[in-house]
């Protein structure tokens, strides 16, 4: 595909952030096997945060959210939603740069939903994840199967993955979705 690795851009947040996607991807039923209270936890590509407060109200007080963004508009627009609320305190917010995830921390584990198609250079991209996973931490990876990746693209990306040292295993079952597990 041509715009294969085209950013959503920021004017779309309102889309990626609905009732409708909440019912149909709700973030409590996909993410609650994988997270745990006290988790620190990397959501790439955030958005508005559609992901990141579910996962950090599953953190918990004693946990927190690295939500990461390329775009300082969708990270404008997270800072928004939490401000003065209990979550702010959860919720790191971070610019990601042009070609690197830019973030020197480690997590127990990582979100990328809808958003490794966008990557224009993913054996990198999956290096630097394995950088930032804990030892026994796994990562979670969903990809959109209509117009945007084939079951094809899926299987070259889990192999990119396996080519970092990931293990990928079956992920959960979602609606138009591809997902896998990716383990250390």
């Amino acid at each position: 595909m041509k715009d294969r690795n085209r950013v959503c851009p920021a004017e779309l947040a309102g889309s990626l952030d609905s009732k409708i996607r909440r019912w149909l991807q709700d973030p409590a039923k996909i993410l609650g096997p994988y997270i745990n209270e006290g988790m620190t936890v990397l959501d790439i590509g955030c958005g508005p945060g559609f992901f990141t407060l579910p996962i950090s109200r599953m953190v918990g007080n004693n946990g927190k959210v690295i939500a990461a963004d390329l775009q300082d508009a969708m990270l404008q627009k997270l800072r928004e939603k939490i401000r003065g609320t209990e979550l702010e305190g959860r919720i790191n917010l971070h610019k990601c740069e042009k070609d690197k995830i830019g973030f020197d921390g480690k997590a127990d584990f990582i979100l990328a939903f809808y958003m490794v198609h966008e990557v224009p250079d993913q054996e990198s991209f999956f290096k630097e994840l394995k950088s930032i996973l804990n030892e026994k931490g796994s990562a979670l990876i969903v990809e959109p199967k209509l117009f945007h990746v084939s079951k094809k693209d899926f299987a070259e990306t889990l192999f990119k993955a396996e080519s970092a040292g990931f293990k990928p295993v079956e992920g959960p079952k979602l609606l138009l979705s591809w997902s896998a597990i990716l383990k250390n």
